[in-house]
Formats: C-alpha cells, structure tokens, sequence
C-alpha cells in the first residue's frame, strides 16, 4: 500500500491525497489500510461507523464521508469527530440548515455526467451561495467523480466533465477534489488540489493496462493448499453438475477455498491459479468450500501443496477478467471466515481450513 500510494502522488506531484478505504479498505482491514496508507492526507470512505473506527484507532488526519449523512442524527457524530461530509441532495442542505452543532467542513458534489450523485452544474453556485450562509457549515471543497476515465473514447469523457466543472466553479474559492484511479493513471492533463485513488492502493488496475504497467504491486494474496489429489480417467467429471470432463488421463488436486471464502462462483474452467507457484487453471464448478485445479502443469503437486489464487505471482486483474468481473469485486468479496495474516506491508489471506 505504500509503494502505490507513493505511485498516486507522483502521478500528480502537488496535490493532496484522498485515500479511499470504503468496503473495509477493499477488503484489506481497515486498520491495515490506516497503517498502509498512514501518509496520506486524509483518508475516504461511507461507512459513519468505520469513520468511528478509525478516530478511535488514532488517525487524527482528515477523513471524508463519501455519500454524506443519511440522517439528520449523523451530523452530531460527524461534528463530534470532525468528520467532512460530501453533500449531494437537497435533503441533505436541508439537514445542515438545521444543524445546530458545531460548524464541520464539507464537500460539494457536482454532477458532470456520472448522473448518480451530486447536483447539476448550473446549481453550482446557488448551493455554494446556500451552504456558504449556514453557520453548521465551516469550509466548503467541491468535487465530482469521473465516469468514464479509463477510456477517453467514452461519453462523458473526463475531459469533458473536467471542462463541466471548471466553466461553473470560476470564481469560487474552494479546493477541488477529481482523479480516482483512472484518471490519475490515465488523464495528465487532469488538474486539481486533491486526488481520490481507490483500487490503485491495492494493487488493483482501474483498467486500460496491467496493475503491474503502472508500476503497481499486490496489496493481497489469496492463498490455500491442496486436501486433496484425484485420479481422473478419460470420461470421468468433477463437481456439481458435471461442467468439466476430462478427455484423457490426468491428476486433479482440490484447494480448500470456494465461494463461502470469497472466490467467484462464476469463474470458468480455465481461470488461472497457481500450484506451488507453477501456473495452472481451474476445473469444474466452484464449490462453497472447495474448487478442483488441473495438476498436469505440476505434477509433483501433493496434498499440503500451496495454492494461489490470486497476489503474489497471479494478477488479480487476470482472475477477474477471466471470471468476468473486476478486480475491485474480488477484493471486496473476500469473506469473514478467511484466516488474516499480515507480513509487512504484503496482506496473505489464507482460506477457510486455518493452511497459510
């Protein structure tokens, strides 16, 4: 998390960092992350209780809540614990209006084409004039958020919702927050006083190339061992429903790990995994506990052999693409019952059977 987090700032040398730790730091430990990422400048997510967490904890740099306040009773805790709210709906201004707490720092969302969150441009300066004459409210940043970054070719592209935000804000004095990842790896040109990455911290890429081309490294590795070695005979199959059948002779092995630890149901025959750091693909239908891999690459493989399923050695981006989905679902998905080890500044996670 260091190393990327230092590969963040020198994206945009001069800007402050936002570093993004919703989803319990995607699936790292939020305490892990506070350590991995304790020099950055504040520290970014959704979770009020979380936020509770990290105070207790001891981080005493800013923090923000990315989706603001969801009830009125949120802005005591926030005040409390100096706490900076994005604010993105009316209801919300109205919250704040009748907040009669200590004045907190908040953050003005604009919506430049994302169309999820935040108000339309030309309501710009008529909610800044609105917040700016609430006495709850302290500073006011703005910030909108990026849809299409990784691929300029897309509509709105970055550049586009950048120019949006720019013709609106002239004027105002206010710090402005834009690149999540992708635009940080992807968009130079991009300008601003704080940056937001998220999947780039750990090791993940926001797309357009490998975590590994942008000079990113693996935060987590998902790792098991074999419990178990099969003779398969031509015709013979594996697992529900039957999905792989072997067509000659082969040895299989089965790695405690499935989809009750937080490996994708989905991923297909052919999702690659490591045996005992030799390269091979998985078999069949993953299963709630237990997933077979192809031991032909390996054949010294045994039970009590290790297995990676993705980190050190196996891009987590390439199990995702082959299972379908993204690197960020994968991190996110790992499950309470997987065992934590942390090493350094490298998080191992170990599947259910306590093997590490």
């Amino acid at each position: 998390m260091r190393a990327n987090l230092s590969r963040a700032r020198a994206a945009m040398p001069g800007a402050k960092v936002w570093a993004v730790v919703k989803a319990d730091a995607y699936g790292h430990g939020l305490l892990n992350a506070m350590r991995g990422l304790a020099f950055a400048d504040g520290l970014s997510l959704v979770e009020l209780d979380r936020a509770v967490q990290l105070r207790e904890a001891g981080w005493r740099k800013p923090l923000m809540m990315m989706e603001g306040m969801f009830d009125p009773a949120d802005l005591d805790t926030m005040a409390g614990l100096a706490l900076q709210p994005v604010v993105h709906n009316d209801e919300q201004l109205a919250m704040l209006a009748s907040f009669a707490g200590p004045a907190l720092d908040v953050h003005l969302k604009i919506n430049t084409g994302m169309n999820r969150l935040g108000f339309r441009p030309e309501r710009l300066h008529e909610v800044f004039g609105r917040l700016r004459g609430m006495r709850a409210v302290r500073t006011i940043a703005l910030l909108t958020h990026f849809a299409n970054a990784d691929n300029p070719q897309s509509a709105p592209s970055a550049e586009l919702q950048w120019q949006r935000l720019r013709e609106q804000c002239a004027g105002l004095d206010a710090e402005i927050s834009l690149s999540n990842s992708a635009a940080l790896l992807h968009q130079p040109a991009i300008r601003c006083d704080w940056v937001r990455p998220g999947v780039m911290l750990y090791g993940g890429s926001p797309g357009g190339g490998t975590a590994a081309s942008f000079g990113l490294r693996a935060a987590m590795t998902l790792q098991s061992r074999l419990i178990s070695v099969q003779a398969l005979q031509a015709g013979d199959s594996v697992g529900y429903g039957s999905v792989f059948t072997a067509d000659r002779p082969m040895r299989i092995g089965i790695v405690a790990c499935g989809y009750a630890d937080g490996y994708p149901r989905h991923a297909p025959t052919g999702t690659p995994v490591l045996v005992d750091g030799v390269r091979t693909r998985l078999l069949g239908r993953v299963s709630m506990d237990m997933l077979a891999v192809d031991l032909t690459p390996a054949p010294g493989a045994a039970v009590g052999t290790p297995v990676v399923l993705w980190g050190d050695g196996l891009p987590i981006d390439e199990v995702a693409e082959a299972a379908g989905t993204i690197s960020y679902e994968l991190m996110c998905a790992i499950a309470p019952r997987v065992r934590r080890e942390v090493r350094g500044d490298l998080s191992i996670m170990a599947a259910a059977t306590g093997h590490a």
